[in-house]
C-alpha cells in the first residue's frame, strides 16, 4: 500500500500543531522529518501514528509519538533481532491521554474504540491509561497497541534500539514502511 505525499504533508503539519499546542519545540529540520506511519491500510485517521526520532543508536532510542484523537497504533510485538532481545520501551504521556493495551488479564469495558477494519487482529486488552506525567514500561516481547484519547496524545518513548522495520503486527495486511507517492 501507499500514501500520497500531500497526505503526509497534511499529517506532518497537524502533528507540528499538536507539538506547539503542547509546548514542545521542534527545529525546522525535525518538523521536516516527522514520520507518518499509515501502516499501508489507507486509514491514517483510524490506524496510524506520527513520530519524530531524536536519537536511535545501537544502545538506546528517544522518540516522541503523536496520536490524533482516537488514532490507533495497531497491535504489534518487537521481536528479537540478531540475537538481541526485542525492544524494551517506556511510554511517558506528555499531553492528552493514551490508552495502552498489553498482554495480561483483559480489562472490562475498555476505553478504546477497536478499529472495525482490523478488529480480529486486536488480541490483548489489559488497559493502562496514561495521563500527562504518567509512564509505563513495556517489556521486550510483549504484544501491545495504543490509542490516543479524545483530544489525541503526545507520548515520549525511551527505549533500547529501535528496529521498527522488524516489528511483527497481528494484522497481516499491515506494511510498516509503505511507499510515498507523489501527487
Amino acid at each position: 500500500m501507499s500514501i500520497l505525499r500531500s497526505e503526509v504533508k497534511r499529517a506532518q503539519a497537524r502533528t507540528a500543531e499538536l507539538f506547539a499546542k503542547a509546548g514542545i519545540v521542534l527545529t525546522a529540520e525535525e518538523s521536516d522529518r516527522i514520520e507518518v506511519a499509515c501502516f499501508g491500510l489507507g486509514q491514517l485517521e483510524t490506524q496510524g501514528l506520527e513520530l519524530i526520532t531524536y536519537v536511535n543508536t545501537d544502545r538506546y532510542c528517544a522518540k516522541d509519538l503523536v496520536l490524533f484523537p482516537r488514532q490507533t497504533c495497531p497491535e504489534h510485538i518487537h521481536p528479537p533481532v540478531n540475537g538481541e532481545p526485542g525492544k524494551m520501551e517506556t511510554f511517558r504521556c506528555r499531553w492528552g491521554s493514551v490508552m495502552l493495551y498489553v498482554e495480561g488479564e483483559a480489562s472490562p469495558n475498555i476505553q478504546a474504540i477497536v478499529p472495525a477494519r482490523s478488529a480480529a487482529s486486536y488480541t490483548v486488552f489489559h488497559e493502562i491509561v496514561l495521563l500527562p506525567g504518567e509512564q509505563y514500561t513495556i517489556p521486550p516481547g510483549t504484544k501491545h497497541w495504543f490509542q490516543g484519547g479524545p483530544d489525541g496524545a503526545i507520548v515520549s518513548e525511551f527505549s533500547s534500539t529501535s528496529r521498527d522495520e522488524f516489528d511483527i503486527f497481528t494484522d497481516p495486511d499491515i506494511v510498516r514502511m509503505p511507499v510515498i507517492l507523489e501527487d
